[in-house]
């Protein structure tokens, strides 16, 4: 047999070498390029205009290097990630793989949050004016509360909500006044809460790949899920407990379209409905649910009365709050009104609409734009037939599903500047695409390459080490949280 030249195999240029890891690096620099384009054109902005609201743009921090507590444990989380993480993603058990990623991501994030320490890192951050623990007195009588809650949205409006509350329905505020019902009173423990709730949605994430693609590309994504940047904002933030309760929704619908599961399905539709009670903008996790269906598509046909308990679940919280007397459709609309009455008015769509996704390569590092790229790559081979790389392809919809919904939100214009926060839900069904990464060009899932991970070799993706891509991940995240103080 005729072997043909380099430049005829796959991933090959006329010169020999792999196309795949130079457009990787590609992707990268755009990366890179846009993030600076971002922070040049931003502080342009804000020096002259000052209408960003945002002292470090793209994001909402400043400028302050230090060191804290934190940051011995932080970096021994990503040296120990990084030089382990790959061969035990391949080698452990998977029973032992699932908590030891949720633990790892929260140690992960604990670690990042006491970098500022306790008090500013994690205690106070949930009590500052505009946080939900500062309403905890006006919910004492609860049916009343969310009777009245529309009426103290808008700025004109008696004792208007803080901004966070009057930003989110009430099962946000509800969850805090609820902790501090069962004694845990306190930003110390509303933090730890979010943390560790938080940290579950790296084993969500990790479960429906595997659901719905296969194990192998599971267990590629699992150190990536661990090291993601965006931990630096999941500590201490209500965002990560509420991209926690949105990706257990989409897990379990996974796991019923997948496992033909009614009970799975109710328990989905109850989490689809909290989170829709959570965060207005969390209606948008309907789109990656949507690509659940589509790639579970097999099981509802076997099963359609699976549709039955995912839509009574999803009716239940709704039907709740609406008979305690909470309208969600006025509540969403004086929202929209209150958002432009404050800082929302002011900041231009022209500069955030661009350098919102900025702050998404901050969120999720630059292995993930490289990964984005072979995401399309996948797709694209897909289209022109390769049902051996099938399972790629169901992961490459679901993280498109999830890229889809984010740019949506970002088009919305009521997501100008935060987005690292706000956009957690999204981003973190981003990160599975550094299972690419993982690939190496015409490899694919071969047996010799999960030899290679067994054998605690380092995995190549395409002549690019891996733990080149998590090095770049874990310095990312260092950075940011050791230069620039954060707050929301």
């Amino acid at each position: 047999m005729i072997r043909p030249p380099p430049s005829a195999e796959p991933g090959a240029t006329h010169s020999g070498v792999p196309r795949g890891p130079s457009r990787d690096l590609y992707a990268a620099g755009a990366a890179v390029l846009l993030v600076t384009a971002a922070v040049l054109v931003g502080r342009h902005i804000q020096g002259t205009s000052r209408t960003l609201f945002a002292d470090w743009p793209p994001l909402l921090a400043s400028w302050g290097p230090h060191l804290g507590p934190g940051t011995p444990a932080a970096v021994l989380v990503a040296i120990a990630t990084v030089a382990y993480g790959p061969a035990f993603a391949a080698r452990l058990p998977w029973r032992a793989l699932v908590p030891l990623t949720w633990g790892t991501a929260m140690a992960w994030t604990y670690s990042l949050a006491l970098v500022d320490g306790w008090h500013r890192g994690i205690a106070v951050r949930l009590t500052t004016p505009h946080e939900y623990l500062q309403v905890i007195d006006r919910f004492q009588d609860i049916p009343a509360a969310l009777r009245d809650f529309t009426q103290h949205i808008l700025l004109g409006s008696p004792d208007h909500w803080p901004a966070h509350i009057a930003g989110h329905p009430p099962a946000a505020a509800l969850t805090f006044v609820l902790l501090d019902r069962i004694g845990l009173r306190g930003g110390g423990w509303a933090g730890v809460w979010c943390i560790t709730v938080g940290a579950t949605a790296c084993a969500a994430v990790l479960v429906t790949i595997r659901a719905l693609a296969d194990e192998a590309l599971a267990r590629r994504a699992a150190p990536f899920l661990v090291l993601a940047p965006a931990a630096v904002w999941m500590g201490t933030s209500a965002d990560a407990y509420f991209a926690a309760v949105a990706a257990w929704a989409v897990t379990l619908l996974a796991l019923a379209v997948t496992g033909r599961s009614l009970w799975w399905a109710g328990a989905s539709g109850l989490l689809f409905g909290l989170s829709c009670y959570l965060s207005y903008g969390l209606t948008l996790v309907a789109l990656i649910a949507a690509a659940v269906m589509v790639l579970g598509r097999h099981g509802i046909r076997g099963r359609p009365a699976l549709l039955v308990p995912l839509l009574a679940g999803l009716a239940v919280v709704p039907t709740a709050f609406t008979l305690a007397g909470f309208n969600w459709w006025e509540a969403y609309h004086l929202l929209v009104t209150r958002y432009y009455q404050g800082v929302g008015g002011i900041r231009p769509y022209g500069y955030w609409v661009w350098a919102n996704l900025a702050c998404t390569v901050l969120v999720t590092g630059l292995a993930t734009a490289a990964g984005l790229r072979r995401t399309g790559a996948v797709l694209v081979r897909h289209r022109r037939g390769a049902p051996e790389r099938a399972a790629e392809a169901r992961l490459a919809l679901l993280v498109s599903a999830a890229l889809l919904a984010l740019l949506v939100a970002d088009l919305s214009g009521m997501s100008k500047a935060e987005t690292e926060r706000i956009w957690l839900p999204f981003t973190l069904w981003l990160l599975p695409a550094c299972a690419f990464l993982t690939l190496p060009q015409g490899l694919g899932s071969s047996p010799k390459f999960s030899t290679l991970l067994e054998q605690g070799g380092p995995p190549r993706a395409g002549g690019t080490p891996v733990r080149a891509w998590l090095t770049a991940q874990a310095l990312l995240a260092l950075l940011l949280n050791h230069l620039l103080l954060t707050r929301w």
